[in-house]
């Protein structure tokens, strides 16, 4: 029987682009991809659990971990630290379990540097003039944020080729369809797929 490791698949793309909500469609229709649980410094909220919300650490065992090359990514928000740990990762992907993070572009950008292995998709919006009507739809940012975020998400867009896949966000059902579809192709791969053979030839042939 083949059996697959889990493959690490990264959704990312500009501020506004709809990557939440694509998330939460996909996670609605595919229950067999499982969810990154980041890591924060910041304290547990009523309701919260460790190990589902998050994995909550201190400021020093936060940085310690970052010293020792143990998160994917992180990053510093309004004084704590949100990360992505890798032996979390590694783990549910040695059961043979797709992860799937959610992230912006930077954290993206971490995560390819330290587990290039990752399958990484751009959520791309269909314009700019799309993208500035859904930050303004939100109806929380002043007309100077806005066109701070525009000009962040030209940047974000230029990066666009260290992905392999863009997915163009223009209805949600369609953009899940597109994401289903890639997971499902990248566990075709012949590279993934072929090695696993290698390994049944081998006990046969013993």
């Amino acid at each position: 029987m083949i059996e697959q490791k889990g493959i690490l698949f990264i959704l990312s793309g500009p501020s506004g682009v709809g990557k939440g909500t694509v998330r939460k469609a996909l996670f609605d229709k595919d229950t067999a991809l499982q969810y990154s649980i980041s890591m924060t410094t910041r304290p547990m909220r009523s309701g919260e659990k460790e190990g589902v919300d998050y994995f909550y650490r201190s400021k020093e065992e936060f940085e310690s971990m970052i010293e020792k090359n143990q998160l994917l990514e992180h990053a510093e928000y309004v004084g704590n630290y949100y990360g992505t740990p890798r032996h979390y990762v590694e783990d549910t992907l040695d059961q043979g379990k797709d992860v799937f993070l959610e992230i912006e572009v930077q954290g993206a950008l971490q995560v390819k540097e330290n587990f290039p292995e990752g399958v990484f998709i751009f959520l791309s919006p269909p314009s700019l003039d799309e993208l500035k009507n859904r930050i303004i739809s939100r109806g929380t940012e002043t007309e100077s944020l806005v066109m701070n975020r525009l000009k962040a998400a030209k940047d974000e867009i230029e990066l666009m080729d260290a992905y392999d896949y863009v997915v163009v966000n223009d209805q949600v059902d369609h953009a899940v369809d597109k994401v289903q579809a890639i997971v499902k192709s990248e566990h075709c791969k012949r590279e993934r797929v072929a090695s696993q053979y290698k390994k049944l030839l081998e006990v046969s042939q013993s």
